[in-house]
């Protein structure tokens, strides 16, 4: 379907019932949430291209940056798209260690020279990466401290029982961001501003080195942008600083197949490869799964971060939240109202 126009300088809005949603049913939504999700913060909905339904809470408000913890990672996976169909990367098969030739496995790591693109991009990539309770993982305060954060990942051991085998794993989204740097002589943000964030529309953020910051210190720093490790590179895993309606941009990108006002931002076979299951429920690092038979890919950031996409219904939902505990119930509401409220 080819829209009527590109939201690129801003958002048309539309009432629910005239694209087909039950109003009242998302009026109910915004009444709950202000009763059981206080930590929502923002919640849009965009249909057909047209801005739906948007609310926000507390004292937030368009204009507002939001921390959107791993969702940076799906925007990772777009820029090495770009990257391949620029020529900067040769593909998804690629080894890792063609990227960092200064490094040098040991005599015993010979399973370090088997892992690709693909193995990062699908969380297959085997380090040795544990993670804890509530998706705890356990090295990131590790890799903040550490002086050269590419060198501490590569150096992790690869267990060839889970080389191929689905771990998340930031870290390997870290390296994602580091591989275009290398590749392309840009770090990501600058890469991004030139080939993903000007095309649509989104306010490029700025990059600064905040190696020690944890996710929750950086949510808290309203200038922030999206932080480089010592080296230079902005992190891979967590990070990106943005407003609720770019985000809006990046899922309808995707939906138009990364077709945007003339221009494929984004190879259509590449999207069509993210959001195809490597793993069970995940693919280039975006999470796949089924609502009432609909189909949803999305990106998911810690906290109550969310960029849901659904192509049967030519639907994106973007939720930020206030970083904070019971974070995982944001599906619920895709559950009960969002797809309800098309199915009605």
């Amino acid at each position: 379907m080819n829209p009527d126009y590109w939201p690129t300088q801003h958002w048309r809005t539309a009432d629910p019932e005239s694209k087909g949603l039950d109003a009242d049913v998302l009026s109910k939504m915004g009444r709950e949430i202000e009763v059981r999700f206080r930590g929502v913060n923002a919640f849009l909905i965009v249909k057909d291209g047209y801005l739906v339904f948007e609310r926000y809470f507390g004292a937030v408000g368009p204009e507002d940056k939001h921390l959107v913890a791993s969702v940076t990672k799906s925007f990772v996976s777009a820029l090495i798209g770009i990257a391949i169909d620029r020529g900067y990367i040769e593909g998804v098969d690629q080894p890792v260690l063609d990227f960092f030739p200064e490094y040098t496995p040991g005599v015993g790591d010979h399973l370090k020279r088997q892992i690709t693109l693909q193995h990062l991009l699908t969380m297959t990539a085997g380090f040795k990466w544990p993670n804890g309770r509530r998706a705890n993982e356990q090295l990131i305060s590790r890799l903040r401290r550490s002086k050269d954060w590419v060198n501490f990942i590569l150096e992790l051991p690869v267990q060839e029982r889970s080389l191929g085998k689905y771990q998340y794993n930031s870290a390997a989204s870290h390296l994602l961001s580091a591989i275009i740097t290398r590749s392309t002589g840009q770090c990501a943000q600058e890469f991004a501003a030139e080939h993903l964030f000007e095309p649509v529309g989104i306010e490029p953020p700025p990059s600064t080195i905040l190696q020690n910051y944890s996710q929750e210190e950086v949510f808290r720093k309203k200038d922030g942008g999206w932080p480089k490790d010592p080296q230079g590179n902005n992190i891979g895993g967590w990070g990106l600083m943005l407003k609720p309606r770019d985000m809006a941009r990046f899922g309808y990108l995707y939906l138009r197949q990364g077709h945007w006002e003339g221009r494929q931002v984004v190879q259509n076979n590449w999207i069509a490869d993210s959001i195809t299951p490597h793993t069970a429920g995940y693919g280039y690092q975006w999470w796949l799964r089924k609502i009432q038979d609909v189909f949803v890919y999305s990106a998911v950031g810690q906290g109550g971060q969310h960029i849901f996409c659904v192509p049967q219904q030519d639907i994106v939902v973007v939720v930020t939240s206030t970083m904070g505990a019971r974070w995982r119930d944001r599906w619920l509401l895709m559950e009960k109202y969002v797809i309800p409220a098309v199915l009605q």
